[in-house]
């Protein structure tokens, strides 16, 4: 009965993580042993410090429905964060916030695109983004990068791809799903070639901005005068404070973009879980300092799972600077046959590693890469170990 459904869902294409994950949870279920790390999700607990203060919204009596676009104290919060953390002003008519930094998006897109309008995606790119863009009637123009430059797009790339067409660039730093980082100089680089293109809107996704390890600082695209009228920032809580299911997101941008957020939001899901927005306030008034534990273990499961992965042959691995996965090229096990299965591309890779090895990862093709898998390590070490030696196991 798909014919009754509208073009626009049938046009969608089921997110790859979640499916990976539903793939997994169902082989469980079988009784099989598997080890996931497909998802972007923290195995930590929610800090002690944000814990309490949801318990005390809860207790005072915080339960009635919120301001569309956010509490006034949150949206202090979020300012005094961007202002702290990233040297960035905004007033409170330039902050929403949303259930999620992916409503977050959503909401960008569909009040910015028409039908046609051309959005630049460096390449890989975050699972969802094309499809937020389809959703809005866009069109995603995909642009590739390569290991050897760190998967990083270059500013020769980015005019190469601008047409008249063009409405938007996104990107995402520290990147998931290869975990690198544009610097402050390659920002403004592309700033450069923005200049001569000044109706682009940029969509700079900074949700993994904490988990950094050091090499490359974080900057922000809004920071460059001549880019901070025409810059979305977004963020949120559900990686770097290990948040993942509070779903809260939030956006600094031009006022007018973020009252058309505010006005689409209102017909759509209304104001952020009230309990939620409470705790964030306490996250970001903190200084970033206090999760930096988290950090610390991330920075070392990375190190142990480049080890681990750089022992196979046929896998090549960047560094990521950020996030938690790595996205390894694993081409050279294309057109070859293993325990009888035939590996025509990362899709098949995938598929490999969960029925023989009893490990979820996810397909490169998902972020606009086909010669690539994405591994999470925001799994324990024993995880990690075990999942790489069953990977290497059955290649």
């Amino acid at each position: 009965m798909s014919n009754q459904l509208s073009d626009r869902i049938n046009s969608v294409t089921p997110s790859a993580t979640l499916e990976m994950a539903a793939k997994a949870r169902e082989l469980r279920a079988e009784g099989k042993d598997i080890i996931g790390l497909s998802l972007g999700e923290p195995d930590f607990k929610v800090p002690d410090y944000i814990q309490e203060a949801a318990i005390q919204a809860v207790k005072d009596g915080y339960n009635s429905y919120t301001p569309v676009d956010g509490y006034v104290e949150l949206k202090d919060a979020i300012i005094t964060k961007l202002k702290r953390d990233n040297s960035l002003s905004y007033d409170r008519s330039q902050i929403v916030v949303s259930t999620g930094a992916k409503q977050a998006l959503y909401n960008v897109a569909q009040v910015s695109l028409n039908k046609g309008d051309e959005v630049i995606l460096p390449c890989p790119y975050w699972v969802s983004y094309s499809d937020i863009v389809k959703l809005a009637d866009g069109v995603p123009v995909e642009v590739p990068t390569s290991i050897e430059n760190d998967f990083k797009m270059t500013p020769e790339q980015l005019e190469a791809a601008i047409t008249t067409k063009t409405k938007m660039l996104w990107y995402s730093s520290p990147c998931n799903p290869s975990g690198s980082i544009y610097s402050k100089d390659e920002l403004r680089a592309l700033a450069d070639v923005l200049k001569k293109h000044p109706k682009i809107i940029v969509v700079s996704d900074e949700i993994y901005e904490h988990i950094n390890y050091g090499v490359t600082s974080h900057a922000s695209m809004a920071q460059f005068e001549d880019m901070y009228d025409r810059t979305v920032t977004v963020n949120g809580v559900a990686k770097a404070f290990a948040m993942t299911g509070w779903r809260i997101g939030y956006i600094g941008a031009p006022s007018y973009i973020a009252r058309a957020c505010n006005k689409l939001q209102g017909q759509v899901t209304s104001g952020a879980n009230c309990i939620a927005q409470r705790a964030v306030i306490t996250a970001l008034l903190e200084l970033p300092e206090r999760i930096q534990y988290m950090v610390d273990e991330f920075k070392e499961r990375r190190k142990l799972i480049l080890e681990l992965l750089n022992a196979i042959d046929g896998f090549q691995c960047n560094e990521p600077e950020g996030a938690f996965y790595v996205f390894p090229d694993i081409s050279a096990y294309f057109g070859k046959t293993l325990n009888g299965t035939l590996i025509n591309n990362a899709s098949d890779f995938a598929m490999y590693l969960l029925e023989k090895a009893n490990v979820a990862t996810v397909t490169g093709d998902a972020f606009g890469n086909p010669k690539s898998i994405r591994i999470s390590y925001a799994a324990s070490e024993d995880n990690i170990r075990e999942a790489i030696s069953r990977i290497k196991s059955v290649l």
